[in-house]
């Protein structure tokens, strides 16, 4: 059965970021080879959307061993960028969270359709389910070239940070 996108990315500039990586990770907790997103390319807060991108390339630090000489970007991987693309838009949405953490507390209804393979840019987009106080709930999907290779719901909330001594 044919998937509905949840955005017509024909219609959005899908090559000038909004925001840069390091737009993204001043206010995301995530970094090094956790600060999976390289740009936000548009977020509407009226319509509930965010869309985001990695380029996926073949030298990252999981290339080599999945799958070796053949590599296929992790399908948890997809699943933590759709959930920093969440986070970013949250935070837009309810700024005084932004000291906190925002970590996802489930996953629901997830589809691989597709290998996503090196080199290729994988967009994400968002729609908001619901957002309250503290806590979320998005659908997203993943593509490549246009076509929906991913499908997730994400649920997450705001976790305090403690340190652990």
């Amino acid at each position: 059965m044919p998937v509905v996108p949840l955005a017509d990315l024909s219609s959005l500039d899908l090559s000038t970021p909004l925001v840069s990586k390091a737009g993204i990770y001043a206010q995301l907790k995530q970094s090094g080879r956790f600060a999976l997103l390289d740009g936000i390319l548009h977020i509407d807060l009226e319509d509930d959307l965010v869309v985001a991108y990695k380029d996926v390339r073949a030298d990252e630090w999981w290339a080599e061993d999945h799958i070796p000489g053949s590599p296929i970007f992790p399908g948890a991987l997809m699943i933590e960028a759709a959930a920093q693309a969440c986070s970013f838009d949250f935070y837009q949405r309810k700024p005084e969270a932004r000291e906190q953490f925002c970590g996802f507390t489930g996953i629901e209804n997830t589809r691989f359709r597709s290998s996503v393979l090196p080199p290729s840019r994988f967009v994400i987009a968002g729609r908001v389910r619901r957002v309250r106080r503290s806590l979320f709930h998005y659908d997203l999907q993943g593509f490549v070239d246009g076509n929906v290779v991913f499908e997730v719901g994400i649920k997450g909330m705001v976790i305090p940070l403690t340190t652990n001594a």
